[in-house]
């Protein structure tokens, strides 16, 4: 996973807000041509991916908004930060792709339309908004490696999601429209399945941040941080995730009789030790004297 460190917080937000605005931009243009051709057609299934979309452009539209809440700096009621928004914004997309992919089974097990219309022009325009969205997928996943953001990645995962059922619908529409409609609904069940487990993974992602669940071994840090010069013993580390950025606290014991320059040398000592060997990490080290 890269990290662009360059950046600052505000410019990593302000860029993924803007690759979100271009996505959520595309969004609007195939909600529009999948309404057309689904009521053209008469094809619940392409109405149904038109249903997404508007998902699509809802996610996007929270994401944008939650980054604008992430991007603030630490508040009194906020010490550290807001970078747990884009978490949360993550497992709100992971929640609409599972809530999507549940009503696409209940479409697919509850249809009755009998005969669905072929449209030459419909075809070449779902053709199109597939072409440009597997586009779309691949470029975003590309600015969240950049950016080193999960929700460029939820969100890039959920495009990809809306590529695998437009692919689908198209090939069930197609096979529809020959009489054979019971394949069209076996289609959407297997791709209902891929999305489930496409949100499943969002959650793995996002609920560790969300449950301050640790992200470093602290075993390992133990012995480092004990193996540093002055330091007595270490008596807590902990550390969670928010955003891009590790945060590991420790609490050491010194020997009481050093003079303050010597403890803050210490501290400083434990910050570049624990920096080389977790990348990303911001690390806060509290000193308490001892006999």
């Amino acid at each position: 996973m890269s990290n662009n460190s360059s950046l600052s917080d505000a410019d990593r937000h302000r860029r993924i807000r803007r690759v979100l605005l271009i996505e959520g931009l595309s969004d609007v243009v195939f909600l529009v041509v999948k309404v057309a051709v689904g009521l053209q057609t008469g094809s619940t299934a392409i109405l149904s991916d038109a249903i997404h979309s508007l998902t699509d452009l809802t996610n996007n539209i929270v994401g944008f908004l939650f980054l604008r809440v992430a991007s603030a700096p630490p508040d009194r009621e906020h010490p550290y930060g807001h970078n747990k928004f884009e978490a949360l914004a993550v497992f709100g997309i992971a929640v609409a792709i599972a809530l999507m992919a549940v009503q696409v089974l209940v479409r697919a097990l509850t249809s009755t339309r009998a005969e669905i219309d072929q449209s030459p022009v419909g075809l070449v325009l779902m053709g199109m908004v597939l072409i440009v969205n597997i586009g779309f997928t691949a470029w975003e996943h590309r600015q969240a490696r950049k950016l080193d953001s999960d929700l460029l990645r939820a969100d890039a995962t959920h495009t990809l999601s809306d590529v695998a059922i437009t692919v689908a619908v198209i090939g069930g529409w197609q096979i529809a429209v020959r009489g054979h409609t019971w394949i069209d609904a076996a289609l959407a069940v297997v791709v209902a399945a891929f999305v489930l487990w496409l949100a499943y993974t969002l959650f793995r992602r996002s609920i560790p941040v969300l449950v301050d669940q640790t992200v470093v071994d602290a075993d390992g840090l133990e012995t480092l941080i004990a193996s540093i010069d002055g330091v007595h013993g270490v008596r807590r580390i902990r550390s969670h995730q928010a955003g891009s950025e590790k945060l590991v606290e420790v609490i050491v014991t010194v020997h009481g009789g050093l003079s303050t320059t010597d403890s803050h040398a210490i501290a400083d000592e434990i910050e570049r030790r624990v920096g080389e060997k977790v990348d990303g990490v911001r690390v806060q080290v509290h000193i308490e004297p001892t006999s």
